[in-house]
């Protein structure tokens, strides 16, 4: 099989619904934001890596989210709001009030949780994006664990509505454990529910405490502007 490597260096790329910067830095590492007054500080770790069958045998790998064709794997992706240096301004980052809203409307309800929550925590782990697989193997919008999606019943977590349903009968669960503590069960959700127990609060994991402190932003937003 013949291979096509494509890596292509962008200006910009289409994310939920609006167009995000690539930052790239002296070391080449890169960070994505849909602000444009970004300043180029330091970096995410991983850039993103989509691969797909441009024929029967072609692959293709690209940092260009591919716009013509359905199926495609991502190679690499981190937690969008988990990075320490990341200069993102969550104030002012573009929220997405629309996408898969049948889908967390109807978890919403199911698991009563707050959708803005829902969506912040969608926000914060994929920025949306459905195909979405971290290093450590956590899949779709809500990042699940294979584990955990087998645990909650999640027989596809690349498919939006099982992965939104899944990731919000976790959080319900999370948010029950911890009484109702949202700073707690979002950085179980993060770190997990054993270190959050370990040290009785959020656990002094620098990419957990940001993480915690960036969804609730997002959650605040999102609650004002639902």
């Amino acid at each position: 099989m013949r291979l096509l490597l494509c890596l292509f260096l962008l200006p910009n790329l289409c994310v939920a619904e609006g167009m995000i910067e690539r930052i790239e830095s002296e070391g080449g590492t890169v960070e994505f934001s849909n602000l444009t007054t970004v300043k180029k500080k330091k970096p995410v770790k991983t850039t993103i890596i989509y691969k797909y069958s441009e024929s029967d045998d072609v692959m293709v790998f690209t940092n260009k989210k591919p716009q013509h064709v359905t199926e495609f794997e991502v190679l690499k992706y981190d937690c969008y709001a988990c990075n320490p240096d990341s200069k993102i301004d969550w104030y002012q980052v573009r929220l997405n009030l629309t996408s898969y809203s049948d889908a967390v409307t109807q978890a919403a309800k199911k698991h009563q949780v707050d959708p803005a929550l829902i969506r912040a925590l969608m926000h914060a782990e994929s920025a949306f994006n459905p195909n979405a697989t971290s290093h450590k193997g956590a899949q779709g919008l809500m990042q699940l664990m294979p584990a955990t999606a087998k645990e909650l019943g999640v027989e596809d977590a690349l498919n939006p509505a099982q992965n939104i349903a899944g990731g919000a009968k976790y959080l319900a669960k999370l948010l029950k454990q911890f009484n109702g503590n949202i700073q707690l069960a979002t950085a179980a959700y993060n770190a997990g529910p054993t270190a959050v127990r370990k040290y009785n609060g959020v656990p002094p994991y620098k990419e957990t405490e940001v993480y915690v402190e960036r969804v609730g932003i997002l959650h605040q937003r999102y609650q004002t502007a639902l």
